[in-house]
């Protein structure tokens, strides 16, 4: 599971990876910067928002980086079965966003026909849940090409982009596994998706 780690704390975690594994060798590759330690573990840290890195082989120079890689207007979507969160950015800014739940039945054990038709009742709900969330990003985020962090459930995500409104949005990593989507979720989503995300693997 990666890490999210902001750009102004870029430079210590390095510091703390090398303090826990000993001296590291650092170097970019494949728009990453990567550092292995003498005891044989190492790290890898990729910008945010699709960003190849290609700069310099040092923590320093990839905060600077990542701080960079975040886009003027961009954008992020979160939907999970009866909630959703969109927001529209201005750098690590919120320009408008957007928090809602809709009650949608959860299962049941009971069979035959009372099942299907609770089964149909909980679909519909489902799809009036991503309606309105549609009808909100479609608002806020509009119709052109920003780019777009999304999270939550996957199937519910691709429901909602499936909106013909919404087609000309860009989606961009990282996928953010949220829980049900709230204010603070929703918070924290847009600053994960501005940091960098890093994967250590221990010797």
């Amino acid at each position: 599971m990666p890490i999210f780690v902001p750009p102004d704390r870029l430079e210590r975690w390095v510091a703390n990876f090398e303090a826990r594994h000993g001296t590291t060798q650092y170097a970019v590759s494949g728009g990453a910067l990567r550092g292995v330690a003498d005891d044989g573990s190492d790290f890898s840290a990729v910008l945010p928002f699709d960003q190849r890195y290609a700069g310099e082989a040092a923590a320093s120079a990839f905060a600077a980086a990542t701080r960079a890689a975040v886009p003027d207007d961009w954008g992020v979507l979160l939907v999970r079965k009866g909630g959703f969160a969109v927001a529209r950015m201005a750098g690590d800014t919120f320009a408008e966003s957007k928090v809602g739940q809709r009650h949608v039945q959860g299962r049941t054990k009971a069979g035959g026909q009372s099942q299907q038709r609770f089964s149909r009742r909980r679909d519909n709900q489902a799809r009036q849940a991503y309606e309105a969330a549609a009808d909100h990003a479609a608002r806020i985020l509009g119709t052109g090409r920003r780019p777009v962090v999304t999270g939550g459930d996957h199937g519910a995500v691709a429901e909602v982009l499936a909106d013909q409104r919404l087609r000309g949005l860009t989606v961009v990593e990282p996928w953010l596994p949220v829980a049900d989507p709230k204010r603070g979720i929703l918070e924290q989503a847009a600053r994960d998706a501005c940091a960098a995300r890093c994967d250590v693997h221990n010797a």
